[in-house]
């Protein structure tokens, strides 16, 4: 976005070159404030926005001191606004906001407003990647078959997407089969600096994923938010947020030849896990940094969700423009974007130290300390070195029920279930690996891990290796790029030959969308009860998310994924033991399959060029012919199908009015469910497979749909009916009444067992508001606007928990949810709360940030917490009800 008019600061404007005047910008460097020269360069570009954006009313002149005022406001919370320059969304969290939008038409013409006033303000472009299934593998026409089938099961959804496009201005929508949204931003959407409306500007964005935050790795600052905070920015509302805290990581040392991007950001993740950062932006410098590529940095910046951060910030230094180049962006675009960035003190080089800023405070990793490494069994930040895997796995598989443990009695940890497949018997146990993928965002960014991958697939073939017949391998590159150098350099043929073959470009495997397991082997897991192993090269790992029979699930590097496969079991040294023995008779180790960062390197310089990211960009918003063909209606307003189980009109707006209600206490209300740590947004909203057992098959079903029709949960985001009955279904739910894992709780007043669902629907029919208790960290993970919406439709008024993620405290507040959080030093436990009283919640009519209120129960006891509404504008959006309901009441002014 453009400059405001009356700007204050329009005495700092002047032209880039002076051969040409109306090409112009804010120069920061003329503000005369020694203090900007010490800020770090991402909280600059938030200062350069308020700058810009400056205009008395939603951001103010004193917005801009505040920010120039960093590092004096530590130990303060500072609320600013920030206005992004653009929005990016994927499919799974694009439908429901594009659902939103036309509903929200709806309710600003029935309350007499103009519904177009419901329009992007702010750039936006939506990438179709979530919804490809591994539905086939190890066939020659796999991608093909996957295309088609996710065409078929999703006709519905992009006819409604592709009138979005046409009903809103200042959409773009990119095809379904271009690729996962954040290498496709990284590698052809960013602009790095705007040049729009007559001004330059740094590129800044917010996406419905929480792995927005790949960019960050190119000098783009971007995050994740909440789906409904993305629609109030896409509608012109600046951000509202507290100044954050920016931890300095210095980068050191030199890696060894063996190690890659992969083991580099597991190590950062749980180093950053354990500094703490959750909330806080982290800033890359040092000599380290100049040694990393922009793959490298997005890599580890990608994974910033995993270790908590908001931001993983890599400013633009000479790598980042060579990369820019190899993209094939243009020569104009370069010079202009390394102008501006020197012009206002945003360019980097990692080795002048001089160049340093302040941060909050500093931590450093040693770059030469990093070793081969994967993270699980159940969660991203927990890494274990390649050589401790065995040792790890196997105390998992005896340790108590939780993070890293099964709780597999001992003699059971050498159990065999023997199966036929294909006409020959094998045998699986504890650890065997049935899902190995190369998929997505995460590792596909990074040539360098993909053609070790490729150079590890052929050394293998070579020496007469193979995968075995029942692992469902699969590879899903992040964009067509990739599938272009890995054949150019000549190592498709061999990872096709060891199953390795393209089934899609998309987010398969790591969103859940891995598809169907073998029915042999399926059986075997079920007859055994098996601790089978999922190993990918992507980012979550949460229990229940990559597919419901594999219990333990692994992050790996690419080179990994394969030589896991190989094996077929994550119980193994690869130091001692071999990976597999040839049909010679040999016995063949990792090292001698294993390629070193030079090999790599070589082909890398030789094959990955910029022809090819030109070749398959130019054509990348015509290529789908079927998304072409596709005939979608032009009306403004959408007109709804009754008949439809994927798009419907939601209900959260019924009944709305001009009129704003004073906020009431929660009276009586029981809790719905009772949790301890690090639920996570998959958990209360899942986005894998529907359960045939579940409330929303049930719903299917009575629609006349057959279990083969019923798709994901992440696909049918845009029917609140399904996504209602799907919230809380997780097969990994561990709700405290129940004491086992189920997606099922308790209804108080009758002791019943119920579906999540349909205990909240009785308790709705009588009336009565509902609670959850939760731990620490509450809403980690994707940041799903539906882990929000979905509680708000179940009838929970306010969430009880230690502390929460980021993104999901954000949506709760964006759906009128109150997010409560125990005072410093309480818990459930610590209060002797069981979650069987009921709980009457305090809330006074004058309200301000993050105030405390009391909580009554009927046992007599009170204990306060404080309320997480953390700005006054996020407790402008509760006393309208939330974010949506203020954003129509202020479009249907006259």
């Amino acid at each position: 976005m453009s400059a405001t008019v009356n700007n204050p600061f329009q005495h700092i404007v002047e032209p880039l070159d002076s051969t040409d005047p109306k090409k112009q910008f804010y120069n920061l460097s003329k503000l005369g404030d020694p203090r900007y020269d010490r800020l770090p360069f991402s909280i600059r570009v938030l200062l350069e926005s308020a700058v810009r954006n400056c205009d008395g009313f939603l951001v103010k002149c004193s917005d801009v001191e505040s920010i120039l005022n960093w590092k004096q406001t530590q130990t303060q919370t500072v609320e600013v606004p920030f206005r992004p320059a653009r929005v990016i969304l994927q499919d799974f969290t694009g439908v429901p906001a594009v659902v939103d939008f036309a509903a929200m038409r709806d309710a600003v013409m029935k309350l007499g407003g103009d519904p177009e006033k419901i329009n992007p303000v702010c750039p936006a472009d939506l990438v179709i990647d979530h919804s490809i299934q591994v539905d086939f593998n190890r066939k020659s026409d796999s991608l093909q078959k996957n295309q088609d089938l996710e065409f078929d099961r999703n006709k519905e959804r992009f006819q409604f997407l592709k009138w979005g496009s046409k009903a809103f201005r200042n959409m773009r929508i990119i095809p379904p089969g271009s690729g996962i949204v954040h290498q496709v931003n990284l590698e052809y959407l960013a602009r790095v600096v705007f040049n729009y409306d007559g001004y330059f500007y740094p590129d800044s964005l917010v996406g419905t994923d929480s792995h927005t935050t790949m960019i960050d790795g190119l000098g783009v600052l971007g995050w994740g938010v909440g789906g409904i905070e993305a629609e109030a920015v896409m509608l012109g509302q600046p951000i509202s947020m507290v100044l954050p805290e920016v931890v300095g990581y210095k980068l050191s040392g030199t890696p060894d030849k063996f190690i890659t991007s992969t083991d580099i950001v597991l190590t950062v993740t749980k180093h950053l896990r354990q500094v703490g950062v959750v909330g806080k932006f982290v800033e890359f410098f040092g000599p380290g940094v100049a040694q990393l590529s922009i793959a490298d940095r997005a890599t580890i910046a990608n994974m910033c969700p995993e270790y908590g951060a908001t931001a993983a910030f890599f400013p633009v230094d000479n790598v980042s423009i060579q990369y820019l180049k190899q993209t094939g962006r243009e020569a104009e675009q370069l010079a202009y974007i390394t102008k501006y960035l020197k012009a206002v003190a945003m360019f980097r080089d990692y080795n002048d130290v001089s160049q340093d800023p302040d941060y909050t405070r500093v931590v450093e990793l040693d770059l030469s300390t990093v070793v081969p490494c994967c993270s699980g069994p159940k969660r991203p930040q927990d890494r274990i070195a390649v050589s401790d895997m065995k040792t790890d796995f196997e105390t998992c598989l005896g340790a108590k029920q939780g993070f890293k443990g099964f709780q597999v009695a001992l003699e059971r940890h050498s159990t065999g279930v023997p199966f036929q497949f294909d006409g020959k018997e094998y045998t699986l146990s504890h650890g065997s690996v049935v899902i190995a993928a190369i998929t997505s965002c995460t590792n596909t960014s990074n040539p360098s891990v993909m053609l070790g991958a490729g150079l590890l697939a052929k050394k293998a073939i070579e020496c007469g290796l193979s995968v075995k017949p029942y692992i469902k391998t699969s590879l899903s590159p992040g964009s067509g790029v990739v599938t272009t150098y890995l054949k150019e350099s000549g190592v498709m043929d061999y990872l096709y030959q060891l199953g390795f073959e393209v089934v899609g470009y998309g987010c398969m495997t790591c969103i859940g969308n891995s598809g169907p397991l073998p029915e042999p082997v399926v059986n075997a897991i079920t007859q055994g009860d098996l601790v089978a192993a999922g190993v990918l090269s992507g980012n979550r790992n949460f229990e229940g998310r990559v597919h419901p029979n594999t219990r333990a699930n692994y992050l790996a590097s690419p080179p990994l994924v394969i030589a896991y496969a190989i094996a077929g079991t994550v119980r193994i040294d690869f130091e001692k033991e071999p990976v597999a023995i040839n049909s010679e008779g040999k016995e063949i180790f990792l090292r001698d399959i294993w390629p070193t960062r030079e090999e790599i390197q070589a082909v890398e310089r030789t094959f990955v060029i910029p022809s090819m990211f030109k070749e398959v960009y130019e054509k990348i918003e015509k290529v789908n012919e079927r998304w072409n063909s596709l005939v979608a209606p032009s009306d403004k307003l959408y007109t709804w199908d009754p008949k439809s189980t994927y798009i419907k009109s939601p209900p959260f707006f019924d009944g709305l009015t001009m009129e704003l209600k004073p906020p009431k206490s929660i009276h009586d209300a029981y809790v719905l469910l009772n949790f301890g740590d690090s639920v996570t947004t998959d958990h209360i909203s899942p986005a894998g497979n529907i359960a045939r057992n579940s409330s929303a098959a049930r719903y299917l079903t009575n629609r006349g749909l057959s279990p083969r029709d019923y798709n994901s949960y992440g696909s049918r985001r845009g029917n609140d009916d399904v996504m209602a009955r799907g919230t809380f279904a997780n097969i990994r739910l561990f709700n405290k009444f129940l004491n086992k894992q189920a997606p099922q709780t308790i209804h108080l007043p009758t002791g019943e067992t119920l579906d999540v669902f349909d205990a909240a629907e009785r308790y709705q029919q009588s009336g009565v508001p509902l609670l959850v208790l939760a731990g620490k960290e509450y809403g980690s993970g994707s940041s799903r606007d539906w882990a929000a919406k979905g509680p708000f439709l179940l009838g929970i008024k306010a969430v009880v928990a230690e502390s929460y993620e980021r993104i999901h405290r954000s949506n709760l507040v964006g759906m009128g949810v109150i997010p409560l959080e125990y005072l410093e030093g309480d818990t459930a436990d610590s209060l002797g709360l069981t979650g069987r009283e009921r709980y009457t919640i305090i809330i006074p009519e004058q309200l301000t940030p993050r105030m405390i209120v009391d909580v009554k129960l009927d046992t007599g006891k009170t204990f306060q917490v404080r309320m997480r509404f953390d700005t006054d504008v996020e407790l402008a959006y509760f006393r309208h009800g939330g974010i949506l309901n203020y954003m129509i009441r202020k479009m249907s002014e006259n």
